[in-house]
């Protein structure tokens, strides 16, 4: 069999992230049931990866669906804050918070928090929220304060993180500006169950369908398991996953995907916000980019990534927006030239990114920026 090229992989691909014109899924759940699981550190980013998925809905109608609980916040891998749907957000813990929370101890001890601080902690966040309750970030940590465990700074977060990871809390919907928490068990009373080795099977299926094609490394990074469980996670998919050769070496893909028609191209004109999981979902984004386009999407490796502007796949440039009373500045870094038709199309992008809004948009276009 002919090996896939890389423009082919990536047309998969974009077409597997739902950002390649149109697709079945209509409501917030569907989406996370598609993904698996959405990088949602960035709240902002978050809406924006389900709002330019789902062009029919506003902010309010994802905020009315996360009310719902189609899906919910919480830490299920690489202890990163990710949108899973609501009935999921247990297995998924079970199965990826083991090296998360191998490693809380040393930061335990780097903050000066013990093993008796965390318990005295979650004891207080249970007794707080028990009965349905939602609080703040910041009332959940007074309550904290109230058992006589200080938290200030990291610390606060570092006890807020682990009881979520650990399954006690999740993150309810926002109040306002802040987080809320909510207890897991009451927030979700009807948890899916899956035996470990279901559960390696089901995020093998839901990540590759998501990403792929994609290799097993892909899987072990954003899963944060180890690469054997991976690659046990694959074969335990059956025939719904299936090897296939391409020019960057052999990977795995939805088979489903491989039997449709090839994509015609790789997604047109879109505008991802930064911590998208079109960027965040793989290690290697050589299809995606230029190497000399990183440090514009990446500035200085710090981890911060920039929205972009995409297009047929490939990052073309960069934008970021300015929240004023009742509009918003969108300033954008075009990285190779781009013709008028383009921008035109750009334009419109940005134009349904204020429809989701619900603000006026005034989108400023700055020179080519120049890398390498």
């Amino acid at each position: 069999m002919t090996a896939l090229p890389g423009s082919e992989v990536q047309a998969l691909r974009m077409r597997a992230l739902l950002l390649a014109g149109d697709h079945a899924h209509r409501s917030v759940g569907d989406v996370a049931m598609w993904m698996g699981a959405m990088q949602a550190q960035d709240l902002a980013s978050g809406m924006w990866s389900l709002g330019i998925r789902l062009p029919h809905l506003t902010a309010p109608d994802v905020d009315a669906a996360l009310e719902r609980r189609e899906a919910l916040r919480t830490w299920p891998m690489r202890g990163t804050v990710h949108l899973v749907p609501a009935r999921d957000a247990r297995w998924m813990l079970d199965l990826m918070s083991g090296k998360p929370l191998a490693g809380a101890a040393a930061r335990r001890q780097f903050l000066g928090i013990t093993e008796d601080t965390v318990a005295t902690a979650n004891a207080a966040l249970e007794g707080v929220l028990r009965g349905g309750k939602r609080l703040t970030r910041s009332q959940c940590l007074e309550a904290i304060a109230d058992a006589g465990v200080p938290s200030p700074g990291q610390v606060g977060y570092h006890l807020l993180w682990y009881a979520s990871q650990v399954g006690l809390t999740c993150m309810g919907p926002q109040d306002g500006k802040e987080q809320t928490f909510v207890l897991l068990d009451e927030w979700v009373p009807d948890p899916v169950a899956l035996e470990r080795e279901e559960a390696l099977a089901e995020i093998a299926v839901r990540y590759v369908r998501s990403h792929g094609p994609v290799t097993v490394k892909d899987l072990a990074r954003w899963t944060g398991l180890g690469v054997r469980e991976c690659r046990a996670g694959v074969a335990g998919a059956g025939q719904r996953l299936r090897a296939v050769d391409t020019d960057h070496g052999p990977m795995v893909a939805a088979a489903e995907a491989l039997d449709d028609a090839p994509p015609a191209n790789e997604g047109g004109l879109v505008i991802p916000p930064g911590f998208d999981e079109y960027m965040l979902g793989y290690g290697d984004r050589s299809l995606m980019m230029e190497p000399q386009h990183m440090n514009a999407v990446v500035p200085g490796g710090n981890g911060v990534f920039r929205a972009t502007l995409v297009r047929d796949g490939r990052v073309v440039g960069t934008w970021k927006r300015t929240m004023r009373t009742t509009t918003c500045v969108i300033d954008v870094d075009p990285l190779t030239r781009l013709d008028a038709r383009e921008r035109d199309g750009f334009e419109q992008a940005f134009a349904r990114y204020g429809t989701f809004m619900g603000r006026g948009l005034d989108v400023r276009w700055g020179a080519v920026t120049r890398t390498g």
